[in-house]
């Protein structure tokens, strides 16, 4: 159910630290651990990377031999708006994780972003697309990607809000915030991963589900890009927004 919930929710502006908060909650359930966390981590990136496989050839490609200077340039933004996150998450990723996983947090910041993502969409003037992104709005978008460190407030949904801000275009919104996940949830496995070579219980699950857990994750985080990319121009961030307030509600009034 968490692996479920994990896929469904890490790439939709929804929050799924904010959905695993109250799935555990309301089920009684244990933290899910640290070899937990490094599965789910796997899971969904496994799913970014084969979703957007073209892309990140190109990416690495250009780079590598300055054939598309278009893919190169774009390369370079995601690794210099990564590094905001990657630098506040290495040095303050413990005392975040001790300070701010309660209920309370998780509900003001599934509120508060949720309607900041709906002032973007429905102010953002749209008409950018992603070769259209240049190093400074990749930045802006970068610097906004640091709060998703905070639980509740979701990784794609204020990548998506940034972006839309600056002019972005729906889709190209979608996937700058998707190809900013790579970088992020490659340390973020990492990190996991480190902390449970490290720990004093080698592991909380057996490697039998453990690897359910990773090809679960995985399954339903490639769906719901793919479902998400083919109707996000259509539908609009309005009924994530409506989730949102109605998540936090929920939050607020059961916990």
């Amino acid at each position: 159910m968490l692996a479920i919930v994990q896929g469904l929710t890490e790439f939709l502006p929804i929050s799924s630290s904010g959905h695993l908060a109250l799935l555990s909650q309301m089920a009684g359930w244990r933290d899910q651990g640290i070899a937990f966390d490094a599965a789910v981590h796997l899971g969904t990136l496994l799913a970014i990377v084969i979703y957007l496989r073209q892309e990140l050839i190109d990416i690495v490609a250009g780079m590598l031999h300055s054939k598309d200077h278009a893919a190169a340039r774009l390369g370079k933004h995601i690794i210099i708006a990564s590094l905001p996150v990657l630098l506040i998450g290495f040095l303050l990723a413990d005392w975040i994780d001790a300070n701010t996983r309660g209920i309370p947090v998780i509900a003001a910041t599934t509120i508060v972003f949720g309607l900041l993502l709906g002032l973007a969409d429905w102010f953002g003037k749209r008409c950018r697309i992603m070769s259209d992104l240049r190093l400074p709005q990749a930045v802006m978008i970068g610097l906004a990607q640091v709060l998703a460190l905070i639980p509740g407030t979701s990784r794609s949904g204020v990548t998506m809000t940034a972006g839309l801000a600056l002019g972005l275009e729906r889709k190209a919104a979608a996937r700058f915030a998707f190809l900013l996940s790579v970088p992020v949830l490659t340390a973020a496995g990492a990190y996991s991963l480190l902390k449970l070579l490290s720990a004093e219980a080698g592991a909380d699950y057996s490697a039998g589900l453990l690897i359910i857990a990773t090809v679960v994750t995985a399954v339903i985080a490639f769906a719901t890009i793919s479902v998400f990319m083919r109707l996000v121009e259509s539908i609009g961030m309005l009924p994530f927004v409506l989730y949102r307030l109605m998540l936090g509600l929920v939050l607020i009034f059961c916990f």
